[in-house]
């Protein structure tokens, strides 16, 4: 019988374990890892769940997976931002929450910034996506956050968001469904005046629907 599908607080145990294990057996870089089927063994967890753990890891490049060979642990001293992350991540059993609400601070921020500033605003990228829109039915949904974060110059906030947004595992790389299309466009119309209040009215219900598609999928 399988185990049913795990909760995410489940799901951060068992990264927690991962790291105990690299502690105890003291695995150093470039190390091999158990493979996934001894993980299950031994965490007594579903392998799809050892699998989730592992990829997170692998996004944050704190392991890396060779093909036909196995896991092994990665050089954290290339990736410092990455591993300040991934330690907070790793340590604190609540930290999915605190993941989502630091990305949608970022997300956020970048709105304002461009909200507030006329030079931003008039960028061609705001009505070229209204028009992708309406000519293919859509947009990717990481497109719009990406350019206004991009927009804002603040290379930091970027590299920061790309790895709260892997973590979070929001399906950001898939196109805006119809029912999200016109709140999109209302979010993208009100940007182009300046409306803060009007824009991020429109980025929470559209990140509510966007949520929920997730939670839906984790059911």
């Amino acid at each position: 019988m399988q185990n049913p599908k795990p909760s995410s607080k489940m799901f951060l145990d068992i990264v927690g374990e991962l790291k105990n294990i690299i502690k105890v057996e003291g695995i150093k870089t470039g190390g091999k890892l158990p493979s996934e089927r001894e993980l299950a063994e031994r965490l007594q967890a579903g392998r799809s769940t050892v699998r989730e753990a592992l990829r997170s890891l692998e996004l944050l490049g704190l392991i890396e997976t060779r093909r036909g060979e196995g896991t092994f642990l990665a050089d954290l001293k290339k990736h410092q931002l990455v591993e300040v992350l991934a330690a907070f991540i790793m340590q604190q059993p609540e930290s999915y929450l605190d993941v989502q609400e630091t990305r949608r601070i970022h997300e956020k921020a970048a709105i304002s910034t461009v909200c507030y500033d006329s030079a931003l605003r008039d960028l061609p990228v705001w009505t070229s996506l209204l028009a992708k829109i309406e000519t293919d039915g859509g947009i990717i949904r990481e497109d719009l956050i990406r350019e206004m974060i991009v927009a804002t110059g603040n290379r930091l906030s970027l590299k920061i968001w790309f790895l709260l947004k892997q973590y979070s595992r929001v399906p950001y790389q898939e196109m805006t469904t119809a029912a999200e299309n016109d709140v999109v466009k209302c979010l993208l119309e009100h940007l182009l005046k300046g409306d803060e209040k009007e824009t991020m009215a429109a980025y929470s219900k559209w990140i509510g629907l966007v949520e929920g598609e997730r939670r839906e999928r984790s059911v």
